[in-house]
């Protein structure tokens, strides 16, 4: 099966030279669920796109007959991101244009219009199609808006141009993975939202993180937001419904890294998620295995206490109790006095997923970071 490819223009630089992006769309013989699967949005998260380079070459070889749907893959999904430096390292997490957060400036329809209880009261006695139905086109059409404005001879901010070509190849699906690694060293783990826990164990993953507070304007964030305040506002009015909508932010190891191991267990955690979901069809058996979950506000994140140099500290992966070492840290002290090293110690149980590259910190710098499980996991 070949996928259609299409060029999406993003912006003109200076210098005459343009920047685009490339989906990659595969459509099954049979209708479905549509599936968005992105990568590289910070420029220094590269192992997503081997991942999509994969998931091309197996349903390149895919009978259509075996895809329900539609799937659409977007590599490099921020080359403006992709492409920054700082001598040898890739950077990218920030526009140097006004110094945002590449995953903090989208677009969320029910913060711009508040839509989700004046559509759930005209539709309280409806069937779940038909309000999903109705949702996405109020969605689709206010979004409209930000299309339009992009022909608009005033123009828009860079970041406005941005995200709305990126966000118009993700606003109509049903499912939306983006795929990110650490900004520092880290494991492979996902992000996800309430009530979606049921499709966990069909990714290959260390655990779970629970978003029980929203973190700004990321894309899965704004993605599915809309769907969780129509499913509130339906609740207030006394029913209880789940749209099947869902949105996942898959971290797959270090930063400034490809990883085959992490890459593999993406890949393996994807295919496997869509079996599940019945939108690929291939008769490969599906794995389920239980997984850790944690939510956003039971994650502690250590900062130096003093500024030095880190020495010997945890990995990623490492499980520790109160009192246990984390690393230690060298500090000059100019004052007239020799060097001296210190060791901090944990302050809670946990598991550290997250560590800082950089060993030279000055005080208040982030070093690591620890997740407490709140359940066993789910299976």
């Amino acid at each position: 099966m070949n996928p259609d490819v299409t060029v999406v223009p993003l912006l003109e630089l200076a210098s005459g030279d343009s920047l685009s992006l490339q989906v990659y769309r595969f459509v099954g013989s049979q209708p479905g669920k549509i599936v968005y699967v992105q990568s590289n949005l910070h420029g220094a998260e590269l192992a997503g796109n081997v991942v999509i380079h994969r998931l091309l070459s197996y349903l390149t070889a895919l009978d259509q007959t075996h895809l329900r749907g539609e799937i659409r893959l977007v590599p490099v999904c921020n080359p403006i991101g992709v492409n920054t430096r700082a001598h040898h390292f890739a950077s990218g997490r920030f526009n140097p244009y006004d110094g945002q957060d590449w995953n903090r400036i989208f677009w969320d329809y029910e913060q711009v219009h508040k839509g989700a209880r004046s559509l759930a009261e005209r539709h309280l006695g409806s069937s779940v199609e038909t309000i999903q139905r109705a949702y996405r086109q109020a969605i689709l059409q206010s979004f409209q808006v930000e299309l339009d404005a992009l022909q608009s001879p005033v123009g828009v901010p860079l970041h406005q141009r941005y995200r709305t070509r990126l966000q118009q190849q993700a606003l109509d699906a049903d499912m939306v993975i983006d795929l990110h690694t650490s900004a520092n060293q880290g494991m492979v783990y996902t992000y996800y939202f309430r009530d979606r826990e049921s499709s966990i164990p069909y990714f290959d993953l260390d655990f779970a993180i629970q978003l029980d507070k929203f973190d700004g304007n990321a894309f899965d964030e704004t993605f599915i937001n809309p769907w969780l305040a129509l499913e509130t506002a339906f609740a207030d009015m006394g029913r209880s419904l789940q749209f099947d909508v869902e949105a996942w932010t898959l971290e797959l190891g270090s930063s400034m890294a490809i990883n085959s191991v992490a890459v593999e267990r993406g890949l393996r955690g994807i295919l496997n998620y869509l079996r599940y979901r019945k939108v690929l069809v291939d008769r490969v058996p599906e794995f389920c295995k239980p997984v850790p979950l944690s939510r956003s506000s039971r994650l502690t994140k250590y900062f130096a206490t003093r500024g030095g140099f880190i020495q010997n500290r945890v990995q990623p992966g490492t499980r520790i109790q109160p009192g246990d070492w984390l690393y230690s840290l060298l500090r000059l002290r100019k004052t007239g006095a020799m060097p001296v090293e210190e060791t901090i110690c944990a302050q809670q149980a946990g598991l550290v997923y997250d560590v800082g590259w950089n060993q030279a910190v000055s005080e208040g710098e982030y070093v690591l970071a620890v997740m407490d499980p709140d359940r066993h996991g789910v299976s």
